[in-house]
């Protein structure tokens, strides 16, 4: 039993296609690099895809966790699991999108505070946009982590989401402009895009982070922050990733 409660941090954006689920997992693996006990709850109920990209065969899924919780059935959380790394577990989502309609996002909530108690950071990933459950999910975690690009549509829908966290007073987000995403995308400068969107820009994932063979890693269910093979044309970029990690931790 560990003696300090771990963190809960949720990985979150207003629309698909940012980069959320692969930041997400790269995390992790600066995480457990750092000698962090790292467990990812894919809290994208009907369309996660946390198994898929890390290439693992699960057993339990989400609503398992659900389903034994509302029947008086849970024991513990280690049937659950599917391991991953020595500092890694998972908890898959559904496998059929049509458990995630039964699912009462407020038995989950209690479950991820239950593990603050077993690991150091709990990485929650997420649909992307204002859905009852992810409101329900962002209110309830330690750090929110928003991911955005600098595509027009993206900041539109940031600034929206960021009025609707001002209203209700959230103030523990972190904004993560991804760069590496589409490294054609550099209309907006970092002044432009926290006028528009009210919210200063805590950090950059620089386009040098761009791997144009991402695919290949995620069919090998390989995170790449845990390959010490992989180069990129400036190191430094990488250590921002990595201060950023340490800046999480000691938040």
């Amino acid at each position: 039993m560990k003696n300090q409660k771990g963190k809960t941090m949720i990985v979150t954006s207003s629309k698909g296609g940012v980069g959320k689920t692969i930041f997400l997992l790269n995390l992790a693996g600066i995480f457990a690099k750092k000698n962090q006990k790292v467990l990812i709850v894919d809290c994208d109920l009907a369309g996660g895809a946390i198994a898929l990209n890390l290439n693992l065969t699960v057993e339990k899924n989400i609503f398992h966790v659900y389903e034994d919780l509302v029947n008086h059935r849970y024991q513990g959380y280690e049937k659950y699991i599917t391991p991953y790394h020595k500092n890694i577990d998972m908890i898959s989502a559904c496998k059929d999108p049509r458990q995630a309609l039964k699912i009462d996002i407020e038995y989950i909530i209690s479950f991820l505070e239950e593990m603050k108690n077993h690991y150091d950071i709990i990485l929650v990933d997420t649909t992307h946009g204002l859905t009852r459950d992810n409101i329900l999910l962002l209110d309830k975690m330690d750090i929110i982590l928003y991911i955005m690009t600098n595509d027009l549509m993206d900041i539109k829908n940031t600034k929206a989401f960021m009025d609707v966290m001002n209203k209700i007073e959230k103030e523990n987000i972190k904004v993560i402009l991804n760069n590496s995403r589409d490294i054609g995308l550099n209309y907006f400068s970092k002044y432009d895009i926290r006028s528009i969107i009210g919210k200063n820009i805590d950090y950059s994932i620089d386009p040098s982070l761009y791997i144009k063979n991402i695919t290949s890693f995620l069919l090998e269910g390989e995170i790449f922050t845990l390959n010490k093979s992989l180069t990129f044309k400036d190191k430094n970029d990488l250590k921002k990733l990595e201060k950023m990690a340490e800046d999480l931790i000691e938040e």
